[in-house]
């Protein structure tokens, strides 16, 4: 085998001698950071709702002490609760919204385990107004899951008992309620609908007319058509209660003082109308 001069041996093991220099010692190569720990969160911020107005109603529900005062414990089970229904914001206060949407919950596997809703061979529409509910059953099984509603206030009461659906309108609006619009109406009772509303479902009540989300509207009309039986039962309990001087006030209650006015004191600080605002 030829072997390599001298003088090109020589040079390779000078190119490795700066090679092996330029490296850091062991000693000065920085430490590896540690890791954190996988799924670690952030410290959950202080929960400092104050009470709502439905405190004791989901004290209630979530097996706490029942005294319909926020402590600390309530705020943050409260919070924990709004996050599983898709609430926002989730901060803890025990409101209408809150209540409403567990009660859906609660109703999903067995809507009519109380047997209100007559169970006939036919499609029956069923108005649960106690609970502000809706679902569509056929027989003993139901084929439009239960959703949130708002019926009639104090005065304009969602009318009970057996209904039809006597005819319908995709894009109405209101004549009464200053053109208001009135998406997938269904008319079943002397004006009174079943219809989307963009209002907040949870504040206050409805003129008469059963009012849904849009897109559970739009879902309602597919599966309804003329002559559908409707079957609406019970009274809608007072929403967004309000305090004054220790009283606990419903929408309703105050609707029925002053008539239907806006003229109520400012400094009742109601941050929803005491009139309908949709039909």
């Amino acid at each position: 085998m030829k072997r390599a001069p001298l003088a090109r041996l020589t040079a390779l093991v000078g190119v490795a001698a700066v090679a092996l220099t330029a490296l850091p010692a062991a000693s000065a190569v920085a430490a590896p950071v540690a890791a954190s720990p996988a799924g670690t969160r952030a410290p959950e911020p202080p929960c400092t709702a104050p009470t709502g107005p439905y405190q004791a109603e989901l004290e209630r529900k979530l097996k706490l002490k029942v005294d319909g005062k926020q402590s600390t414990a309530d705020c943050v089970a409260i919070r924990k609760l709004q996050r599983e229904l898709n609430i926002a914001p989730a901060d803890g206060r025990a409101t209408a919204k809150t209540h409403g949407l567990l009660l859906v919950r609660e109703a999903r596997k067995n809507p009519n385990a109380a047997g209100r809703c007559p169970v006939r061979s036919y499609s029956v529409t069923c108005v649960d107004l106690p609970r502000q509910l809706l679902w569509v059953q056929v027989g003993k099984k139901v084929t439009f899951a239960p959703v949130p509603i708002r019926s009639g206030i104090r005065g304009l009461e969602t009318r009970v008992g057996w209904h039809r659906v006597y005819w319908r309108h995709k894009n109405h609006f209101s004549t009464i309620y200053d053109n208001a619009p009135m998406p997938y109406s269904q008319f079943f009772s002397g004006g009174q609908a079943l219809h989307g509303t963009y209002g907040d479902l949870f504040e206050s009540g409805s003129g008469g007319c059963v009012n849904l989300y849009v897109e559970d509207a739009e879902r309602l009309w597919k599966k309804l058509g003329v002559g559908s039986r409707i079957y609406v039962w019970g009274a809608k309990p007072g929403t967004n209660v309000r305090y004054r001087d220790g009283r606990r006030l419903t929408d309703e209650e105050l609707i029925v003082k002053y008539s239907g006015s806006q003229s109520i004191p400012v400094d009742w600080d109601l941050t929803t109308p005491l009139t309908p605002t949709r039909p």
